[in-house]
């Protein structure tokens, strides 16, 4: 989510000609890379419902011998492993955009993706199942923090959170894909009824890995490694402006002179993430680890990976479909938060959605436990406030905690960083997958709690409010550049007035930057 030299709220791309919004589109394709993780999500939430592979990798129900079930720690283990292979990748991550480089560091995490979808498929023990979805894991944190940072550094800036935000969207779009796949094929009386589900994941991999072949890398990355005359040429396939135009070469002479005054300070460590420095590094690799954990906590993957079996235990009749109604709000409920990042800025809509989830939770859980499973209207209540909360998450928690943690680094750090907040989302994203089935489930040695776990995520939704309010910063408009100098001259509390106070002289100095380089070309 970079951005051009303009501070006006338009960047390079701005006013121009249509086909500068191809760049655009080049950028915004590696957001194609959400689908990886929505869908493995979407998928293993309904494949652990079915009859055949409950019957392939469960035991028989002590209740009824002619039914198959798994424990509680049988599935907690193969529902949030794959959140354990992700936080290895994310961290992964760094040392992957740093060597390989943001694009083919996508590509490499494509081939881990495969080889964790090829041991799934093929499995019929939990142990290699459990082992796929490892390596699956590794390929979906490796993406998770590179295909971001690739968004943050290709975008124009007076698009950049919206081009971020369509990781989320394609997440989205994965968990709807596979709760209808899911839904198509759980009657099969065969294997084919969750391996067909599974192997679909090859054409998203594939699909990824191709068209990143294609794309030219980012141009930060290349002038970290001295690639000057690469960087030109990258961005101006980003632009649709030759290499040498007045506009490319004063945003390259930014990302130079940023990166000059960073490294001035010494080559960084992972230690020098949480330094106490003139720019607040330590806060801002803190609260991109901190955003990345709320946005867990807010509970909305307890709907994504066990949507289908709570909606079941709450006795709605038709679960699968019910989880189908559910992601189609998360898909288009996304929407408006690509539109709305850039309209009314980051901090605000986090905050109307910490509220919005805060209260639809509460209501969920109250009704879950003062009214009985067999109520109809009830069940509907219960339904419409579970789309509600979906929706102001989409909406604002969803994508806004990626676009924060792609432009909130310098580029000293950013791969370090970075990678250890998308590292903080899988840890939080494996305990809670983990401990749910602990929590829910009425089993011997389960808490039980069913709807009542309602209250733990409406007490975390509230929580992140406080975080809001204190930690994050307004960024739109900003450069990352120029995202580092508001670090240096203020807090996130007052980000808001030094943005108004500041646009308009980053906009002038702007423009004498695209002067000079003017000059210095005649």
């Amino acid at each position: 989510m970079p951005g051009g030299p303009a501070a006006s709220g338009e960047g390079i791309g701005a006013n121009a000609p249509k086909n500068r919004f191809v760049g655009i589109a080049m950028t915004a394709f590696s957001a194609f890379g959400g689908i990886l993780f929505g869908y493995d999500t979407g998928v293993i939430s309904g494949i652990i419902q079915m009859d055949d592979w409950l019957h392939t990798f469960g035991h028989p129900s002590l209740d009824d011998p002619t039914k198959f079930v798994i424990s509680s720690s049988t599935q907690s283990l193969v529902v949030s492993i794959l959140s354990a292979g992700t936080f290895f990748g994310a961290l992964f991550g760094a040392p992957a955009a740093d060597i390989l480089g943001r694009k083919w560091g996508i590509v490499m995490a494509c081939v881990v993706f495969s080889i964790g979808i090829a041991m799934q498929t093929a499995s019929t023990a939990v142990p290699l199942f459990v082992v796929g979805r490892v390596f699956a894991g590794l390929g979906v944190g490796l993406v998770s923090c590179l295909a971001p940072m690739y968004q943050s550094e290709c975008s124009p800036k007076w698009i950049r959170g919206a081009v971020v935000s369509l990781y989320q969207w394609a997440i989205t779009i994965g968990l709807l894909i596979a709760a209808v796949i899911n839904n198509a094929t759980q009657d099969r009386h065969s294997h084919a009824s969750y391996r067909i589900p599974i192997a679909v994941q090859f054409i998203w991999a594939a699909v990824l890995a191709g068209g990143m072949t294609i794309l030219p890398e980012s141009p930060r990355w290349l002038i970290k490694r001295g690639k000057d005359a690469e960087a030109a040429k990258s961005l101006s396939r980003l632009t649709r402006l030759p290499p040498n135009d007045p506009e490319v070469e004063a945003e390259l002479k930014e990302i130079r002179a940023n990166l000059e005054a960073e490294r001035a300070l010494g080559e960084s460590s992972y230690l020098d993430c949480f330094k106490f420095t003139h720019n607040r590094i330590a806060l801002r690799t803190l609260t991109g680890i901190f955003i990345q954990a709320w946005q867990q906590l807010t509970g909305i993957n307890f709907i994504f990976y066990y949507g289908t079996t709570f909606f079941k235990n709450a006795g709605i009749s038709k679960p699968f479909l019910i989880t189908i109604a559910t992601n189609i709000v998360n898909v288009f409920m996304t929407l408006p938060g690509l539109w709305g990042v850039e309209r009314f800025g980051r901090r605000t809509l986090l905050l109307i959605g910490a509220v919005g989830m805060t209260v639809c939770e509460f209501i969920v859980a109250i009704v879950g436990v003062t009214v009985p499973a067999t109520n109809l209207a009830g069940q509907r209540v219960l339904i419409a406030f579970v789309c509600i909360y979906i929706a102001f998450f989409a909406s604002t928690w969803g994508p806004i905690a990626w676009v924060i943690t792609g432009e909130i680094f310098p580029l000293q750090v950013r791969a370090k960083a970075m990678s250890l907040s998308v590292a903080s989302n899988w840890l939080w994203n494996f305990g809670i997958g983990y401990a749910t089935p602990f929590l829910v489930n009425k089993e011997v040695g389960s808490a039980g709690l069913e709807s009542k776990v309602f209250f733990i995520w409406g007490s975390t939704c509230a929580c992140c409010i406080v975080f809001t309010y204190f930690c994050v910063p307004e960024t739109k408009g900003l450069s990352l550049e120029q995202i580092d100098q508001m670090y240096t001259e203020t807090i996130p509390l007052r980000s808001l007035e030094w943005r108004r106070r500041n646009l308009g002289a980053l906009a002038e100095k702007a423009g004498s930057d695209k002067d000079e380089a003017l000059e210095e070309k005649a």
